[in-house]
Parts: C-alpha cells; structure tokens; sequence
C-alpha cells in the first residue's frame, strides 16, 4: 500500500493525498494554524477510515451469513491528548444496523470481530485509546 501526500503552499495548510488506487483526498488545517478550514483535518480522515474500516468489516460478515442487512453506519466519538502528540485516548464507535429479521446476536457478534479481529485502524488505535462499542439494530 503507498500514498503520497503534497502539501498546497498557495492554500495555507491545505494537502492533496493520493492513494496507491489513484483516488485524492484533500485535507486542511484549522485556522488557527494557518489552514482555511476548507476540507477535514489529516486527524479527522484518521477517525473517519477507522469508523469506514470497521462497518465495511461489519457490513461483510452480516452479508457473508446470509443476513438481511439494508444499511450501517457508525458515529465515532473520539477524545485526544492534551499535550503533544496529541494521540486518540478515547473512541466509541455506535452502530447503527437496519435490515429485516437482524438477529441481535449476530449483529453483536460482526461489531466484536471487527473491533477483536478484523479492523487493522482500530488495532493500531487501539494502543493509545481505549476503544469501546454500542450496537442499535432498526427494522426496516
């Protein structure tokens, strides 16, 4: 896997990414450090491939059991260091799963394995932040 990042010196702070599979990303900083606030923070895109990362794990074994899942999403909540550098110290990743007939158990199950098993971001965050899970099933 590569990516390669440039910073845009005529924008401030701002920085174009592009990944390995030919896809940009753009990211800025806040204001206050010289950014224009136009685009997430390089620590927020962190967040977000975590929360991306662990429902694609979700989405994934649910279907893989043959489970009527219609949609998943994950609301991170996440608390960081004080002091330099400021790593994640907390993250809560709720997920909110609908289908029809999704048995509690296994929906249970698909969020421990991603978080246990199967999510390479949030064992990586895992070692600064203590991570912890929620899981709301809607009927559709």
């Amino acid at each position: 896997m590569e990516c390669t990042v440039r910073w845009q010196p005529e924008a401030g702070m701002a920085f174009n990414a592009e990944t390995g599979s030919g896809h940009l990303l753009s990211m800025d900083g806040a204001p206050d450090g010289g950014g224009r606030n136009l685009a997430p923070r390089p620590m927020e895109t962190v967040l977000a491939g975590t929360g991306a990362c662990a429902a694609y794990d979700v989405v994934l074994i649910l279907k893989r059991g043959r489970h009527d899942i219609r949609g998943c999403e994950v609301k991170l909540n996440a608390e960081r260091a004080t002091s330099d550098p400021k790593v994640f110290t907390k993250i809560h990743l709720q997920f909110v799963v609908r289908g029809r007939g999704l048995p509690a158990a296994a929906v249970e199950r698909a969020v421990a394995l991603s978080h246990e098993k199967y999510c390479s971001a949030s064992a990586m965050l895992a070692r600064t932040a203590a991570m912890t899970t929620g899981v709301e099933i809607v009927e559709v």
